[in-house]
């Protein structure tokens, strides 16, 4: 029976890896071969992902070099770890060679050292040099991501003398869509798209194609500096230099789009008051996942506690006038909701680069009239409310207004200090030098809630004084 009999193109992706995993059962990897190099490489990733880990590696081992290497650049990390460990040496050596070094620095980075000495070690003496290279710069800096395989080329060159450059030696750059040029020392002084050298008549000079207008990234700058450029210019490739402007490598869009979503995905845990995890939830350890938890939880804690405290400092107000607790749910969500919103708007508009350090200003002006317009529509929907029951109950008793306009002034008062808290926190961490998402929202929300309860009896002491205070 051929494999064509066994597995027929038309059968459904579930139909697909059972037959898969009957195959690796019975030993067939000669008769699964055929079949797994004809697949897509998202298909691929899809029957990794649903067969025993002992045997990734050996349908991984099944796959034509190539193929190989685009999809081992894709697997998350506990895949490629696990495939590493069940391959030989010989293998695991092809493999990290065939990968571009920014791939292969990604890799080894999250490794064990011990592991990474002994991987270094099979490595080929060039790739070794390069691995070691980039190993050497900050875990979070550029240098780990950029690729040193680019194509330079010098001003003075022709046309044709850099298409016949490229032919002999891009096959080995991460892309050839954009040409580097540098001078004699190694300095950058311009990119150019690889259109523009293929358009060109071939006897023109790389010089007159060149406007001197280029973007780079530092070598030592933070990776989050890579994504922002990304953001803002539309490029597929950014050259990487070093203090002295000489081009040590280039950072490619993939690697950017991967840094992003890691810092997204930490500020979105740090954000919900969780310890950015350093893996994926479903493989996280219990007791890990527990002890990134319970940090914030147990801070967050503490803070509500002083909410309590606030409320004894008012002990006797409520005795006297037990009608207000009954709106203490009500300011303190409003004032821990707006504070959110402000929060979650203004840590984006940070990461998006739409708002920097130097515009406080400018944010708390308008803050302050977001707080007093959003105050002022819930107060006014609060104030009301009192008055509409008052039509038909006697629950506020005769000093309804007097509460009404309590409530009216106490949103007003406790949405504007939300809005503000919210805005200005993340400001005021990352001047600090802290990550802006650690204002997370509930952080905002529990010191909202301490310094509402403050605002709303303090208005109660103000309007209710000689009545029922």
């Amino acid at each position: 029976m051929s494999v064509t009999d066994f597995i027929k193109p038309q059968k459904s992706n579930s139909e697909v890896i059972a037959s898969v995993r009957l195959l690796i059962k019975n030993g067939k990897l000669n008769q699964l071969r055929p079949l797994l190099n004809n697949l897509r490489v998202d298909d691929l990733m899809l029957l990794l992902q649903s067969v025993p880990d002992k045997n990734k590696s050996e349908l991984f081992l099944a796959l034509k070099p190539r193929l190989a290497t685009k999809l081992f650049k894709l697997l998350d990390f506990d895949t490629q770890k696990e495939i590493v460990k069940h391959t030989s040496h010989a293998h695991v050596a092809a493999l990290l060679s065939e990968i571009s070094p920014d791939d292969r620095t990604a890799f080894l980075s999250e490794l064990p050292p011990e592991t990474v000495s002994e991987l270094i070690k099979i490595l080929a003496p060039e790739e070794r040099s390069e691995t070691l290279k980039l190993l050497g710069y900050p875990s979070e800096s550029i240098g780990r991501l950029m690729t040193p395989d680019y194509i330079a080329v010098k001003k003075d060159w022709t046309v044709k003398q850099v298409l016949n450059h490229i032919k002999h030696s891009g096959r080995n750059s991460e892309t050839v869509n954009i040409i580097y040029v540098v001078n004699d020392k190694g300095h950058l002084i311009d990119d150019i798209r690889i259109r523009e050298f293929l358009f060109a008549d071939e006897h023109k000079t790389v010089d007159q194609l060149m406007d001197n207008k280029f973007t780079s990234l530092k070598v030592n700058d933070d990776r989050e500096v890579a994504v922002k450029m990304f953001r803002k210019n539309n490029r597929f490739a950014l050259p990487v230099v070093n203090d002295t402007n000489v081009l040590l490598g280039m950072v490619t869009i993939d690697d950017v789009l991967r840094v992003a979503e890691q810092e997204d995905t930490e500020d979105l845990q740090k954000f919900g008051a969780v310890e950015a995890l350093d893996m994926p939830y479903m493989r996280i350890p219990f007791l890990t996942l527990m002890k990134k938890r319970s940090g914030w939880l147990v801070i967050l804690f503490l803070g509500e506690m002083l909410t309590a405290t606030a409320m004894g400092f008012f002990e006797n107000e409520i005795s006297k006038a037990v009608v207000l607790s009954l709106f203490l749910p009500l300011i303190i969500s409003s004032g821990g909701n707006s504070g959110s919103q402000a929060s979650t708007l203004i840590i984006r508009a940070m990461a998006l680069g739409e708002v920097a350090l130097r515009d406080w200003w400018k944010i708390m002006r308008r803050e302050i009239g977001s707080g007093l317009f959003l105050g002022t529509v819930l107060g006014t929907i609060g104030f009301l409310r009192v008055g509409a029951w008052t039509l038909f109950t006697n629950i506020y008793g005769p000093h309804w207004l007097l509460i009404a306009t309590t409530i009216f002034f106490s949103l007003i008062g406790v949405v504007l200090w939300g809005t503000l808290m919210g805005s200005m926190l993340p400001l005021i961490l990352k001047r600090a030098g802290a990550d802006p998402a650690a204002s997370s929202a509930p952080f905002v929300a529990t010191l909202v809630d301490v310094t509402g309860l403050i605002i709303y009896f303090t208005v109660a002491l103000i309007v209710m004084r000689g009545t029922l205070l």
